[in-house]
């Protein structure tokens, strides 16, 4: 019986029997979801974490994310087989490694792949012969056979025989009511049969569906492809609204008639722009990788600049029309931005659009403030670190009727816009709330844009 059939056999029957152990590297937007349903179907888990305090909420139970049911966090720490920790020895007890890390993009809008990298030498320093290390986090095509690979291998073990490794995209959409991390099928990719075998027998008892593809590489494609497709589609629905409003014709009544046909047709939706950690950034790492092999994506590239520049456009006509509308000049005006978080119900700001926005009027001259259900103060980021700080607008008719102009960037369920709707001097709708929600503006002060 060679190695690697007696190695994988012993861990395949540990995943049969719930028994083997699992730490997942990262507790963010798609750790901790990820390390809750494997708990919830019966493994024990430890989450690691180099945020030692959100470990320690998460170990007293708290609901570090707020589209979480109140006790979910709670009722798995009370089993005793749900923990968080700091401290990467554990990862000697892990059966298998879950690298959950953010991948975001360096100051040049390139791929930046800090994260995956220090999580990598961590693992490579207690790996052990038998276990299953899976990447998750978004990568391009190739990073976890050459980069991964490579640094686990240092210890003298080798992929595939001595340890397993494979990829397996991440597909969490933070807020979703409707797709939960069990319901969402998972791509599984591996370079080699043992590796592959081992993860679709595992995430087979993770989710309802374990897609197996035939490498690494094709499985990090994977995500790419998907979230390229939404780039490209999001910028030409708001490249049609502006020729459409052009034309006198309102977008969304157009999209949901056309919605209705059954094939050859899905409904994308006009925004400010994109955001958060998948739709601006998987583009990215697909058009670098692309141009590494001496190939192009002029179609990608294009829709990455319209959507890009969205929150640019936005603000340019907020100034525009609040000038020729009523007669207020953008310098000096005060200006309510509904929502910062890169998309309703959710709070996150990563690469949010509507922050984008803020900080375009803003140096346009306005003095803008914002509402937030989600932030009560803005938080500290990467890119907007200036902003932090700031406090959330409480809505009354007072304050919102002492702004020029209030402009909706994030849809957020769990906002009074009727009554922004009656006390407002001028809106502008970038979600379509007002209309899609029947809420009555008086004539002349609403704005889709």
């Amino acid at each position: 019986m060679n190695r690697a059939f007696s190695l994988s056999s012993e861990l395949r029957t540990r995943i049969q029997q719930c028994q083997a152990h699992v730490v997942t590297v990262g507790l963010g937007y798609v750790g901790l979801p990820l390390a809750l349903t494997v708990h919830e179907a019966g493994f024990p888990v430890t989450g690691l974490d180099v945020n030692a305090e959100r470990v320690g909420r998460i170990n007293q139970g708290e609901k570090v994310i707020s589209y979480f049911p109140e006790d979910r966090i709670a009722t798995a720490v009370g089993t005793g087989r749900f923990a968080a920790t700091a401290d990467p020895a554990i990862l000697t007890e892990a059966d298998i490694v879950l690298i959950c890390v953010p991948t975001p993009l360096s100051g040049k809008r390139e791929p930046d792949l800090t994260y995956v990298i220090r999580a990598a030498e961590t693992i490579s320093r207690w790996v052990r012969p038998g276990q299953l290390v899976v990447l998750e986090s978004t990568v391009w095509p190739g990073c976890t056979t050459n980069i991964v690979k490579p640094i686990l291998e240092k210890t003298g073990l080798v992929a595939g025989t001595d340890f397993f490794l494979g990829f397996s995209p991440e597909r969490e959409d933070p807020g979703n009511d409707k797709f939960s991390t069990r319901s969402i099928p998972k791509i599984v990719g591996a370079d080699d049969s043992e590796s592959r075998d081992l993860l679709e027998a595992f995430y087979s008892k993770i989710v309802t569906k374990a897609v197996p593809v035939e490498s690494s590489a094709t499985a990090e494609a994977v995500k790419l492809v998907e979230n390229s497709f939404r780039t490209v589609n999001i910028a030409l629905v708001n490249e049609m609204k502006v020729a459409l409003d052009a034309m006198g014709i309102d977008i969304w009544p157009v999209i949901r008639a056309a919605a209705t046909k059954p094939f050859g047709f899905m409904p994308f939706y006009p925004g400010p722009g994109i955001g958060g950690d998948c739709i601006p950034v998987s583009p990215v790492y697909l058009s670098w990788r692309a141009r590494d092999v001496g190939s192009e994506t002029p179609i990608i590239d294009l829709a990455r600049g319209n959507n890009e520049t969205a929150p640019d456009r936005i603000a340019f006509r907020v100034a525009a029309d609040l000038n020729q509308r009523a007669g207020k000049a953008v310098q000096g005006a005060q200006i309510l931005v509904m929502g910062i978080a890169y998309k309703k119900n959710v709070e996150d700001t990563r690469e949010s659009p509507a922050l984008g926005v803020l900080r375009r009027l803003e140096a346009m001259g306005a003095r803008c403030d914002y509402h937030d259900p989600y932030f009560p103060e803005m938080p500290m980021t990467r890119d907007h670190p200036d902003l932090a700080g700031r406090v959330s607008v409480t809505l009354t008719p007072e304050t919102v009727a002492a702004y020029d102009a209030v402009v909706v960037t994030t849809d957020h369920t769990d906002v009074d816009y009727a009554l922004v709707g009656a006390f407002a001097q001028m809106i502008f709708d970038t979600r379509n709330v007002f209309d899609g929600n029947g809420i009555a503006v008086p004539a002349g002060c609403l704005v889709k844009i």
